[in-house]
Parts: C-alpha cells; structure tokens; sequence
C-alpha cells in the first residue's frame, strides 16, 4: 500500500446517522468514537468538540443527518531531538505509519544519551516536513529484530490500536531462523515467561511468569536448520526467542538465549506481516515485508530458500 501525503486536519468528523438520532454528544464521543473519559476532559478543556459548526453542551441530543467533530489531532511539540536514522515508511495517513525497521535500531531511547532510534529517526523525517507530533509506536520489537512495526501519529489513534492490539485485532506474523531441523511441522508454545533472575536483561520460561502463547509453522528445512513462520497470541519480552531456546532450538545469531552466531550477529528473526482494521474507516490494512540480505543470505547457505 502507498504511502498517503494528504495534509492533516486536526478534526475527525462524525457524521450521525438515524442509528443515533437523539443520542447526547457525550453518548456518541464514549461510544462509536470511543473517547475516553481522559481524553474527553481534554477536549471539552480546549473547546475541541464542535457540533455543526459551534460548542456543544455534551449532554445535548443530535438528529440525524448533524456533523459532529472532534479535535484529535493536536499539534505536539516532542522534546527528543530528531536525528536522521535508516527506515522505510510503508505507509502513512493523518493518524498512524507503518515501518520498517532495520536490525540494529531501538525503537525508543532509553537514555538521554541515546540519538539514533526509530523515534529519532521518525521526528526527523517529520520535521523535514514541518509537521510537530510525538511518535507512539503501538507494540516492540527488540533493536536487533527488524521488520514491520506500526505507529500511531497522536494519543487517540494509539488509545484505539492499543485498544485492537488487546482485542487480538492486530496481527504480527514474524520470520525466524533456527539453528536445527524442528521434530513437528506445526506447533504451539504455551509456557509462561518471567525475569531471569541471574541476569538483568533475559528472560525465562518459568511458572511464576506471565502467560506467554506463540505459534508456529515451519516454511522449509534442512540438516542444517529450519525457516520458521510465527504467530503470537501474546506479546512477552523476547517471547519468540526465550520459546524457541525453550524448545532447544534457539533463534540463529541469538547470543543471549544460546544461538549459533557463526553465520550471523544477530538474531534471526524479522517481523514479515502487519494487518489490522483501520480504526477510523474499518479498511483491512495488510502489510509485508521481505527477508532482509543478512537474513536471505543465511537462509540461502543453509538450504532454506
């Protein structure tokens, strides 16, 4: 899908429908809108709801046919410094962008001293276009997996991805490259995932943890090891790796959880699919992302391709 270069109105419309005849303003912003109670303070604050044109009370009723708007789509100054930063927009509308993300850059700064995120990277190519807002990516992925990552563009929008993402609306399909050939075509991994307590970054399949699910389906293999396609039904720290070290076939170039980092220097693994129901207009939103060369390479020397 390519990439969307309209310019942004800070106003979403909401046109009522005999479905909602003589329902008040508040019924419909908390109900189809789905604003929360917050974000509803906000807006009545800063006089960002309008109903044909002028302030409404939200207790008022509306008829059929009247235009409700709702302002949520503020200008937003971040305090992170823009950096130029490698990623690829996939696509991008007023209120959301999907990425791709190449190996090796962290998604958020966790440090002041940090410069090149993808939120960095974001920031500049925004500021290019002298558009001000604060980045909201919607799930992870770790600095060294690359792929798909989508991202809501102000707090609404993210309120209601987030919202789909719990809904298990939002659907990730990742490609992984393990080390050895795997004993079942198919399969699931239901085993919780906790804090390693001997290190301060890993993670570990134990009872006390949170349930963590991921499916998976091998694409080809080899003596050598196994192309692997994966789908969470959960979204844990380092789920994907911590499951398949699980498994004894730890996720090639995965140092941390015993991968083989002979072929490569870092963990095999590349979020290939995105798809999700755009919020606002209810489209099927369907994205894809190819191997990178590192990881088409590694597939290639072991006979994965």
């Amino acid at each position: 899908m390519k990439q969307q270069t309209s310019s942004t109105s800070q106003w979403i419309t909401f046109h009522v429908t005999e479905e909602w005849d003589q329902a008040t303003v508040e019924s419909i912003l908390k109900g189809p809108l789905m604003i929360s109670g917050r974000m509803l303070n906000r807006l009545t604050r800063r006089k960002g709801i309008r109903l044909n044109g002028r302030s409404p009370w939200l207790k008022q009723k509306v008829k059929t046919g009247d235009r409700l708007q709702v302002a949520v789509r503020p200008k937003e100054k971040s305090n992170v410094p823009s950096k130029p930063v490698p990623l690829e927009i996939i696509y991008e509308d007023p209120d959301l962008m999907v990425i791709d993300k190449p190996a090796g850059v962290a998604v958020h700064p966790v440090r002041k001293t940090d410069r090149h995120t993808l939120v960095h990277g974001i920031l500049h190519v925004w500021r290019q276009r002298g558009y001000e807002a604060t980045v909201r990516p919607v799930h992870r992925l770790d600095r060294w997996t690359s792929g798909l990552i989508l991202v809501a563009k102000n707090a609404y929008m993210h309120q209601l991805l987030d919202r789909k993402l719990r809904q298990k609306q939002i659907k990730r399909s990742y490609l992984a490259i393990v080390g050895k050939p795997l004993p079942e075509p198919e399969g699931t991994i239901d085993q919780s995932i906790g804090r390693d307590p001997g290190h301060p970054t890993r993670r570990r399949v134990t009872p006390e943890g949170d349930r963590a699910v991921t499916h998976y389906r091998v694409l080809n293999q080899s003596a050598q090891g196994s192309l692997v396609q994966v789908e969470l039904e959960t979204g844990r720290t380092h789920q994907i790796r911590v499951h398949f070290a699980y498994l004894g076939a730890p996720l090639l170039g995965d140092s941390l959880y015993g991968g083989d980092v002979h072929l490569i220097g870092r963990q095999a693994l590349h979020s290939a699919r995105l798809s999700f129901p755009h919020p606002l207009t209810g489209e099927t939103m369907e994205f894809s992302s190819a191997l990178p060369p590192e990881l088409a390479r590694v597939a290639g020397q072991l006979q994965l391709t």
